[in-house]
């Protein structure tokens, strides 16, 4: 089976390094599971000082990424068909654990493009399907929301985490929060574990489990409750 295909353009392509030695992450991407490629726009520069940027047209604070680069960076990228294209941009959609189900399943390769400076000439946005927020606050750049976004799709992608089954528990499946978890020792200073989970009546751990996770995200995340 061909690996799940990653590609990334940017200005710092050595931020990505840090991927490959990131636990099972790390092993997807090592035993061929996933695969990622960095495309330096300034690679693809005609000048001798390798200009990505320029001032803004009508004045502002601030350079703007030129078009030129990322668009010869993007169209160097080898297509699959079955793609997505992602600008990482605050003014983007934010990010839902149901965007990485899908883009890990529904898609072969997915595109990242990466932001820096004041942000990107407006033309630039024509190359993206979709563009994602973490959320409502400002990065430097598009790398580190880029690498988050990765991690997640990479880990529930087959072969990657030990059990399938546990990825349907998590946070954020199905809306609600995890359950609490607890190992030994049964008793650690002055807190000890839930009877119900040294009972050994699976049935009865099942449906403790489920209500924690209902009242743990009535209390933590209401909406996400409201939603559920």
């Amino acid at each position: 089976m061909k690996p799940y295909r990653i590609d990334a353009v940017s200005l710092f392509p050595k931020a990505f390094d840090s991927l490959l030695e990131l636990g099972v992450i790390g092993r997807a991407l090592r035993q061929g599971i996933a695969e990622l490629n960095v495309y330096n726009p300034r690679d693809f520069t005609k000048d001798s000082y390798h200009k990505v940027d320029d001032e803004p047209y009508g004045g502002g604070v601030g350079m703007i990424l030129k078009p030129e680069p990322f668009f010869e960076a993007f169209e160097s990228i080898p297509m699959i068909t079955n793609r997505r294209v992602l600008m990482m941009t605050p003014q983007g959609r934010q990010l839902s654990q149901d965007d990485l189900w899908r883009w890990s399943k529904k898609y072969d390769q997915l595109i990242f493009i990466c932001g820096q400076y004041e942000g990107f000439d407006e033309r630039i946005r024509n190359l993206a399907d979709e563009e994602i927020s973490l959320g409502d606050f400002v990065l430097t750049g598009g790398e580190i929301p880029s690498m988050a976004i990765m991690n997640a799709v990479v880990r529930l992608l087959p072969g990657v985490v030990g059990s399938a089954e546990s990825l349907l528990e998590e946070s954020h499946s199905e809306l609600l929060l995890e359950y609490p978890h607890y190992t030994r020792p049964q008793k650690f200073r002055e807190f000890g574990v839930p009877k119900v989970l040294l009972s050994g009546d699976h049935d009865a751990i099942s449906k403790w489990r489920q209500r924690q996770r209902e009242v743990r995200t009535k209390q933590r995340r209401p909406e996400l409750y409201e939603q559920w």
